[in-house]
């Protein structure tokens, strides 16, 4: 028999946020995954066309801004930094999420941490609508 905590609807919430999670951990691996990969193309189609992306000279809006801001990440042979994500969350609703994460160096040292939100666009499909990063603080010794 199964016990009233395992059927109450705010534990049916966290088994459908589940598949959500790891949809959302798929698609921030797969956007990180076009630094490393050195594909322009295949990051634009991560970004909703209304995105937001933060940034040291302001805010970047529209995917358009966005992209020639962003183009002379990818323009070299080898990454400038990379990013992965080490945490996700999802809103009860399910159509909106946030990841973060370090962001690294081409040497493979910590520099920052980045965060995104994500909206589901269609089923299993999502898309970046803001993104900030934030300098590494070490912690206090």
């Amino acid at each position: 028999m199964l016990s009233a905590a395992a059927t109450s609807p705010g534990t049916q919430a966290r088994d459908a946020n589940h598949e959500l999670k790891r949809q959302v951990m798929e698609a921030e691996r797969g956007f990180a995954a076009t630094m490393k990969a050195r594909d322009f193309e295949g990051f634009k189609r991560y970004v909703a066309d209304e995105a937001i992306f933060f940034g040291n000279e302001g805010p970047l809006r529209g995917k358009a801004a966005i992209a020639r801001g962003w183009r002379q990440f990818y323009d070299k042979p080898q990454a400038p930094f990379s990013w992965q994500p080490e945490e996700v969350e999802v809103v009860d609703s399910g159509t909106l999420a946030y990841s973060g994460g370090p962001v690294f160096n081409a040497a493979g040292q910590r520099i920052g941490r980045f965060n995104s939100i994500w909206r589901l666009k269609a089923p299993g499909q999502w898309e970046v609508v803001f993104d900030r990063g934030s300098d590494f603080v070490a912690p206090a010794k």
